[in-house]
């Protein structure tokens, strides 16, 4: 078989419809989709009154095993899907994240998806797309200057300024931004104290719009934002600062879902890009919701393993939302599976072994009451011994299904065994349900998810944690989920601890409420919030050409 092109020139060379041709065939009304260019939309939010006596589609949710270094190709995987799913006569939706640019120009480069499996315009994803993450760090960094204003000039309430939990954010990684200090030069620049950016995905201000069910909602939830607090300890509120009006105004197109399409026509949403190791991972609330109107099936892919975006969907967005999913897909791969076996280059034996992870996600999945379809995404070199060994594998150890995914090389046609293997999966009856209920006591939902997801013995509360949890018990903070914030490399919270690790216990260093979003967020271990550029990263590689078209993207 012919080499296929480079994904970036699959996509540069793609013949797209007309976004509001396939915004008319997924059943939109010209009023409700405001284009950005010929092939790309945003959908207004009132699609959600008209169609709201419409029964919703079957919601699927496509995760991973544990990733590696060799990839796990989950977005390829959902793209392929989709494809497939059009191949059988069904309609389907595809929900995706954003791209942050940093991941773009850091270790990953840019994609969306791969070969013939790609959601497009792929260049205009992977760069600006329609401003949305632009806007979040306006409206994240609008706060923080209004804060300092608000403490220059002695406003009501009075912020103790070594209170101050709000971090600037931009969307590049950038190690030097980390730790900071603002106000240096005289009174007139403000009070001098240390603080630091993060990088966008990983704000508060994009998780309110990823989990906000529409614009009075993101309203009320970015003035519920905690900045810090008074001398006497009392919580100062974004509201408070008179700041969430002007941050509503900086996003009230940024709520709005981005619709764009797949290689062969189906459409996507592709909105909000929390990730999911340092927030919840998974893309906008109202692009799942407008979806399930229109699809009849939609698959919503969540960031990294089961441990971490799929855990987060479930127990967060799923109840936020009130949306209930009918499946999921659980994507591995043979090279991803020797990973884990130690033995990159080994053959069946390290399958075997690294086959002890998709075990364990086999299991995290069970514990949600949903069945599992295990996509096996083929790479070239994979033997068909190998793949049949996964197969077995994850159907002697409670998979649904296992099949197959060759949507890189074959597109749809490629995934249609897939597609037919999730449609039996979605249309059997479930017991789907939540790890934990939200009145239980901080650290008891932190220990089953540490014990039912991860596998740990149980969980280690430092003091800085401990009096946190204080703290928010005294305020009525303790009725919220919790977003756990770890590596994704590990099913533990220590990196090093590979493939399916056993007799570990998981320590909570400290504990950060965002209110606004509606959640506490657990950092286990060594979290970084902002991530740095490596000696070669992807950016090297990203130029234009004697045409002027974009090279190296992908």
């Amino acid at each position: 078989m012919a080499k296929l092109p480079s994904s970036l020139e699959i996509a540069q060379s793609a013949t797209l419809r007309p976004i509001g041709e396939l915004a008319e065939d997924a059943g939109l009304l010209p009023d409700e989709v405001e284009l950005y260019g010929r092939y790309k939309a945003k959908i207004d939010l009132s699609v959600l009154d008209r169609l709201a006596d419409r029964p919703d589609g079957k919601l699927v949710n496509v995760t991973a095993i544990t990733p590696t270094k060799a990839g796990e190709g989950k977005t390829t995987t959902a793209v392929s899907l989709t494809q497939g799913l059009g191949a059988i006569g069904k309609h389907p939706v595809l929900c995706l994240r954003e791209a942050s640019l940093g991941p773009v120009f850091g270790i990953k480069g840019g994609a969306a998806g791969a070969g013939l499996a790609q959601v497009v315009p792929m260049e205009d994803m992977n760069l600006h797309f329609t401003g949305d993450i632009h806007a979040i760090g306006a409206a994240n960094n609008l706060l923080a200057a209004m804060l300092e204003a608000h403490i220059l000039h002695g406003g009501h309430p009075h912020v103790d300024p070594l209170s101050i939990s709000w971090r600037r954010c931009v969307d590049i990684n950038d190690r030097a931004l980390r730790d900071i200090a603002v106000g240096l030069g005289g009174r007139a620049n403000g009070y001098v104290r240390q603080t630091g950016f993060d990088i966008t995905a990983a704000s508060e201000v994009m998780a309110i719009v990823a989990v906000a069910r529409d614009l009075h909602d993101l309203r009320a939830r970015l003035g519920a934002i905690t900045v810090g607090s008074t001398f006497d300890g009392e919580p100062v509120t974004a509201e408070q600062l008179r700041a969430a009006g002007a941050m509503t105004v900086l996003l009230k197109d940024t709520i709005k879902p981005n619709l764009v399409q797949t290689l062969e026509g189906q459409p996507a949403f592709v909105h909000c890009g929390p990730f999911a190791n340092i927030a919840h991972g998974n893309n906008s609330l109202v692009a799942d919701r407008v979806a399930l109107k229109l699809g009849d099936y939609v698959l919503t892919e969540s960031g990294f393993g089961s441990d971490m975006g799929m855990e987060k969907f479930f127990d967060i967005v799923c109840r936020v939302g009130g949306i209930r999913p009918s499946a999921t897909v659980l994507v591995a791969t043979v090279k991803a599976l020797k990973h884990h076996g130690d033995d990159p280059d080994g053959g069946l034996d390290a399958v075997e072994r690294g086959a002890a992870n998709m075990i364990r996600h086999l299991g995290i999945i069970r514990e949600f009451g949903l069945n599992a379809v295990v996509a096996i995404n083929r790479f070239p070199d994979d033997t068909d011994e190998e793949i049949e060994l996964v197969r077995r594998i994850a159907l002697e150890n409670g998979a649904y299904a296992a099949e197959t995914n060759d949507g890189v090389t074959e597109g749809g046609a490629g995934a249609a065994a897939l597609a037919e293997a999730v449609v039996a999966a979605a249309d059997e009856p479930n017991s789907f349900d939540v790890l934990y209920e939200l009145d239980w006591p901080i650290e008891r939902k932190i220990e089953a998810i540490a014990k039912r997801v991860y596998g740990a013995d149980g969980i280690f509360v430092l003091k800085t944690a401990q009096d946190k949890i204080r703290q928010f018990n005294q305020v009525g903070f303790d009725k919220l989920p919790i977003c756990m914030a770890k590596t994704h490399l590990s099913l533990s919270h220590d990196m090093a601890l590979t493939n399916a690790p056993t007799g570990f216990t998981v320590t909570i260093r400290d504990i950060r409420a965002y209110t606004g979003a509606g959640w506490l967020v657990a950092l286990c271990g060594d979290m970084q919030t902002m991530p740095g550029l490596s000696a070669t990263p992807a950016a090297f590689n990203v130029d234009i050409d004697e045409e002027g078209r974009t090279v190296g993207l992908f």
